[in-house]
């Protein structure tokens, strides 16, 4: 056996997700990190030793414009591009090659941190140092840093070194929390495991091991939905466990968990219920995916109340988005619903003081393990979320480091900074703008080549039938003009349309109406309706106008092939694509209400003039919609013909670095494995090819360009500052958008 000692400055116990992007955070601000992970592959619960989708705040698409940057949003995209049909092993190699380009950043696996040092009083402890033993290898490995982050899931090590934590349920009269239980208890959400099958194209034969269940025993087969065809989390109701002590009785819960798999298994090949001749198992999972144990305590608990408000806390680092999706205790053996979901209106904010003890002075944790209640928690628990909160954390956990401060000291003292330094590295903040002192192209002046001066879908696709109420949303900026729409009727008729705000700027759901207008149509077919809407009931600032054309049954409008940033289409009232046994959505809510799950990318034909696209959007502060696109959008790219646009600094500087953002839709909704796939392999709005400019000497200067670009974010720091009073991105080619998008350019001394 050999014993060492490692000294860095920040330690991150966990390389799931949260961890993952917890380490890779603090190491990009140049402190020495060490990531220590138990498993021999990273990803946690997202790993190929588990298998559960990343979901995230887009909720499979039920939320708008709510994918994740920063850190986890360059795993999306890689992952998109380089594993589209969900193997998750290469999800895994993802994970890891993300790991190791980071220079800062020493990864030990196999690590598993069973000791913690840690002094002082109950209420103001420090933690010294863990030690692990890294299995295979005989190492005991001792980890010394000023800052910890617990990223274990189940919270051993904050445990170890005394914070304040809860198990269990809150009691409703805690927090106000209508769905919290009357008395609190001990109940937490159960375990899972997962089975992939194939067709291997010839009949196979299951022969049932001894311990497999007899589901028909069970209100399975009648409460829960089997399909031969389905794989992974197609079976994430496979759950058990919630009222037991998911880790100290974690074997006992595999071992039911395997019962019953194998048993509908045996159901499936051998019942004769199922075309299922020619499947067969492909893998089994060993390792329960939990989904909960420990909650740590930290100066902020966060409520329901704060997620279905979307309470805009002062001290924001991270936004979510899933429901509140809460099961029931006895799991895949309960009568009711598989699960049940309350949604906001739209994203929710989660602020700092969750991420850190409030007894631990040098602790931070983030993933399932955060302060927030039982309810909250139903919510924050999903991986793509915990990852936002790992980078949080981790800047969070440097920049301690670096001011010689506690993250507690951090938040009362430096709490702008903190903030302006994950909006500088494109973090998953939303509704905070952009006041970096240093960015030299905020009191610039922008100009461009060309402007999209307003939205023209004038190639109709598809005829859709107004069955039912039908909605889109637009971005509107000082007013808009000549609002038309493309329609058709069997005979005359009159539509009614109803203009509605959103409320706050990071919905998209109907919240105020403005104006109803009825629209007299003649029987025909594909005639441009003028609507004459009053846009000064939206006043001059940045908004979506969400419009609603009322059911008719004599009339249709048409949807584009063509989509539009900032554009989104509707329908209201559509039956859910799973069933009632498994998830219970309140029909009543806006987000369910109005879906735009099969109109992705598909708008409705209008059109109407906005400077919603203006250039100055590349340095209005926001990277992300909020109220608009803010997006500079050009007109239509053509041969031989570059779109640009230029920044005008107050006065000259010797320029040494530039970022550039651009449109990566962030509608889009992607995941790791095997959910769905897109029908691209890059976002076709992102900027394949284009040069960095800068005006030197009396011409333009070429001083950095990419001609295969793929990613959403791009810094460049040049080799030599030059001195210059413009800088230009030049757009010459996109991953098959049709216009130029760019989001953001920051310009740094």
């Amino acid at each position: 056996m050999r014993q060492e000692t490692v000294k860095s400055d920040v330690t991150v116990i966990g390389g799931g997700l949260s961890g993952i992007c917890a380490a890779i955070a603090a190491a990009r601000l140049g402190q020495k990190v060490a990531l220590v992970h138990n498993r021999p592959v990273l990803g946690g619960n997202s790993s190929s030793e588990v298998r559960v989708w990343v979901c995230g705040a887009t909720g499979h698409g039920v939320n708008r414009y709510a994918r994740e940057t920063g850190i986890m949003g360059e795993l999306f995209i890689q992952n998109q591009y380089r594993n589209p049909e969900g193997n998750p092993y290469l999800w895994d190699v993802t994970l890891l090659e993300a790991v190791r380009a980071e220079p800062n950043l020493t990864l030990f696996m196999n690590t598993d941190v069973r000791e913690v040092e840690a002094d002082g009083e109950l209420d103001a402890r420090m933690i010294r140092n863990v030690t692990g033993w890294m299995m295979g290898s005989e190492r005991e490995i001792t980890f010394e840093s000023q800052v910890f982050l617990d990223c274990t899931g189940d919270g051993l090590v904050g445990f170890l070194a005394g914070a304040a934590y809860r198990i269990g349920r809150e009691a409703r009269h805690e927090f106000g929390e209508d769905w919290a239980p009357e008395v609190a208890d001990d109940i937490t959400l159960g375990s899972t495991l997962l089975f992939y099958t194939k067709d291997t194209g010839k009949p196979v034969r299951f022969v049932a091991p001894s311990f497999a269940k007899d589901i028909t025993t069970t209100s399975i087969p009648i409460k829960r939905v089997i399909r031969s065809g389905d794989s992974g989390c197609h079976y994430w109701w496979i759950e058990w466990g919630g009222e037991l002590d998911t880790v100290h009785e974690n074997e006992r819960i595999r071992d039911e968990l395997w019962s019953v798999i194998y048993g509908i298994w045996d159901y499936i090949k051998n019942s004769g219920q199922f075309e299922a001749e020619n499947m067969t198992l492909e893998w089994v999972g060993s390792i329960p995916g939990k989904r909960e144990y420990r909650r740590f305590l930290g100066d902020t608990i966060l409520t329901q109340n704060d997620v279905i408000s979307q309470r805009p806390f002062e001290d924001r680092i991270a936004f979510g988005g899933w429901s509140i999706d809460l099961h029931p205790p006895q799991g895949m053996y309960a009568t009711e619903s598989g699960s049940k979901h309350l949604h906001a209106d739209g994203i929710y904010h989660i602020p700092f003081g969750s991420l850190y003890s409030r007894n631990v002075s040098n602790l931070l944790f983030a993933g399932r393990n955060v302060s927030a209640s039982h309810v909250a928690f139903g919510t924050t628990r999903v991986m793509a979320t915990c990852a936002v909160m790992g980078e949080a954390a981790g800047v969070g956990a440097a920049l301690s480091v670096i001011k010689g401060v506690t993250p507690r000291e951090l938040r009362e003292q430096h709490l702008t900074e903190l903030q302006q330094t994950m909006l500088r590295t494109d973090a998953s903040i939303i509704g905070l703008q952009n006041v970096d002192p240093a960015d030299l192209a905020r009191k610039g002046t922008v100009t461009a080549s060309s402007t999209m001066t307003g939205i023209w879908l004038d190639e109709p696709s598809e005829a859709c039938p107004l069955t039912s109420d039908i909605g889109w949303l637009f971005p509107a900026e000082g007013g808009f003009e000549g609002l038309t729409l493309l329609a058709s009727a069997s005979e005359s008729t009159s539509l009614t349309i109803e203009l509605w705000d959103t409320g706050r700027p990071e919905n998209y759901v109907p919240a105020n109406f403005k104006q109803v207008l009825t629209i007299q149509v003649e029987a025909g077919e594909k005639q441009w309706l003028n609507v004459p809407a009053d846009s000064s009931l939206f006043g001059m600032e940045s908004c979506n106008v969400f419009v609603i054309v009322r059911a008719n049954e004599a009339a249709s409008l048409y949807t584009s092939a063509v989509p539009v940033t900032g554009v989104l289409a509707f329908e209201r009232g559509v039956k859910p694509i799973v069933s009632s046994d498994l998830e219970d959505h309140q029909p009543d809510q806006p987000v369910i209400e109005w879906s735009m799950k099969r109109l992705v990318r598909k708008p409705f034909c209008f059109a109407v003039s906005t400077s919603a696209y203006a250039p100055e959007k590349v340095i209005d502060g926001y990277a992300r919609p909020y109220g608009g696109p803010h997006t500079w959008v050009s007109r239509p790219l053509a041969e031989g013909r570059e779109e640009w646009v230029e920044v005008a600094l107050e006065e000259p500087a010797d320029v040494k670095e530039i970022h550039l953002t651009f449109n990566d839709d962030v509608n889009e909704d992607l995941i790791n494995l095997h959910h769905h796939e897109t029908p691209f392999l890059i976002i076709p709005e992102v900027v394949k090819s284009y040069d960095v400019q800068a005006w030197a000497n009396g011409e333009w200067i070429t001083v950095a360009s990419d001609n295969e670009n793929r990613t959403r974010k791009k810094v460049h720091t040049l080799d030599k500052s030059v001195r210059t009073d413009r800088i230009r991105a030049v757009v010459k080619e996109t991953n098959g958008g049709k216009r130029a998008e760019v989001v953001e350019i920051r310009i740094y001394e």
